[in-house]
């Protein structure tokens, strides 16, 4: 099943998850985000822009535009449209962003073509994904795809991608497997925002949990990282202490410039 295929059918279940609990993804948005290098007064393009998370970090003094034709993302800023063409014109954009969905699609080069076509000369085009080689592509496949509604079965990021990009008409300038956290109030808390995000019906938080815990790892959140939810949830706090936990996630951000 393709992206536009998926999201259509389980992309409310992500959104009401990324609604929930907005900031527990928060790295998954800034580390890309800062590859790109934003300057004053620069647009960037977000392409597929899910409801739209990456755009409460772009700097308010930058233009930001996302197109995504699934409307299951109720606030998306495009909805029930074709993926391609993108909907801007020739040159529109100063660097445009992608974060963790073109492991979706089994051929990158048209939306690459239409990302280069998008970008001015020397345009920044930052690709966030997951590394085929990652315990993250192991997680996603084995345990998400075994129990969510649509099946997982990624095409991920690999050595063949940088050919793609450099065939489309980009220099690499970079490629980094990026390790960090995604934040939580407590480890029930993380198994219910997985659930709902990768749509898993037939297990329950504390299964997801276990699972996180022994197949990507988890370490305390500490209490100067202030755990999402703890200042709304009681069950975050346990003796005037919060209980935080992180989970470990990857990507693989490539950094390309468009020749």
């Amino acid at each position: 099943m393709n992206y536009e295929g998926i999201f259509r059918e389980r992309g409310g279940a992500y959104h009401r998850a990324m609604n929930r609990w907005p900031d527990a993804r928060a790295d998954d948005f800034r580390v890309p985000l800062e590859r790109v290098r934003l300057r004053a007064g620069e647009t960037i393009v977000d392409v597929p822009a899910g409801g739209g998370y990456l755009r409460r970090y772009v700097p308010a003094t930058c233009r930001w535009f996302g197109h995504e034709p699934c409307g299951s993302f109720s606030d998306a800023a495009t909805a029930d449209a074709d993926l391609l063409p993108l909907p801007w014109p020739d040159r529109f954009a100063d660097a445009a962003i992608s974060i963790a969905g073109v492991h979706h699609f089994a051929d990158k080069r048209p939306l690459f073509r239409e990302v280069r076509r998008v970008l001015r000369d020397g345009g920044r085009f930052v690709l966030a994904d997951v590394h085929r080689a990652s315990p993250v592509a192991r997680f996603l496949d084995d345990f998400v795809g075994s129990h969510n509604s649509t099946g997982h079965d990624g095409d991920y990021l690999d050595d063949a991608t940088l050919d793609d990009l450099r065939h489309c008409g980009f220099e690499i300038s970079a490629a980094q497997r990026s390790a960090y956290r995604w934040h939580f109030a407590d480890r029930l808390q993380m198994g219910e925002f997985c659930r709902l995000l990768f749509d898993m019906h037939d297990v329950e938080p504390e299964f997801v949990a276990g699972e996180i815990e022994r197949r990507l790892g988890t370490v305390p959140s500490p209490e100067s990282v202030r755990p999402i939810g703890a200042d709304r949830d009681p069950v975050a706090m346990e003796g005037g202490h919060l209980n935080g936990v992180a989970m470990n996630w990857e990507l693989w951000v490539v950094r390309a410039l468009a020749r």
